[in-house]
């Protein structure tokens, strides 16, 4: 069982939903919070100031058009160590070696091989024959392996698939071809083709898959 999945099942569920809210934003109120949750505005500060108590949110005052600026909560270095990156080091040092030792595309090889083999692997687990139950099988497994994601609409109806932790991050920005793979590979398993966009300012991070609806028979890794 993966970190994440622990956290989750062993953390108290509203203490889960603050942390993983603030994990797709730079920020947000007491007051935002509670619209997303559902719950009273005293209910949500309780939760916030115990957890900021625990070094794991502090807070900045965001300014307002008009009147005080206003109070927000956000995740502190310590809380981001709940959504790790699992082996980032080694696997940079890895690849880093790789390429020092057999020539300057053996880290590109051994990525196209780990992302073959990620690929085969998880497809014979997506088996749903529509799209949205592709995607929450394939959101179960990038769950599992350490990604923090959602399966959503947006304002057209389309689906889409948004990672906002991904355990790979500092390997994809030391070696982009990895953001090429995940695509593709997510292609593979959804047996269409996929658009992707990414926004990232050094510390929020997200990436947004849109499946394009129009099947392709199959995606190969080439190298």
């Amino acid at each position: 069982m993966h970190l994440l999945t622990l956290l989750k099942e062993l953390v108290h569920p509203p203490v889960w939903q603050v942390l993983l809210l603030l994990s797709r934003t730079q920020g947000m109120s007491v007051r935002e919070l509670c619209a997303e949750m559902k719950m009273s505005y005293m209910g949500v500060k309780q939760h916030c100031m115990e957890l900021e108590k625990k070094r794991l949110l502090d807070t900045w005052r965001r300014p307002k058009a008009t009147g005080r600026p206003e109070k927000i909560y956000r995740l502190t270095e310590r809380a981001t160590r709940l959504f790790p990156e699992v082996g980032s080091d080694f696997s940079l040092a890895l690849l880093e070696r790789a390429d020092a030792v057999f020539g300057e595309r053996a880290a590109q090889k051994l990525l196209f091989s780990y992302f073959q083999e990620l690929g085969a692997r998880w497809k014979r687990q997506v088996t749903a024959a529509d799209l949205e139950g592709r995607l929450q099988q394939v959101l179960r497994l990038r769950e599992e392996a350490g990604y923090l994601s959602e399966v959503r609409r947006d304002e057209s109806g389309h689906w889409q698939l948004v990672d906002y932790q991904c355990p790979m991050r500092e390997v994809a920005r030391q070696h982009p071809l990895v953001r090429e793979l995940q695509r593709e590979c997510l292609e593979e398993l959804l047996g269409m083709a996929v658009k992707q966009s990414v926004e990232d300012d050094g510390n929020l991070e997200r990436v947004v898959y849109f499946p394009m609806g129009s099947s392709i028979s199959s995606v190969s890794f080439s190298n």
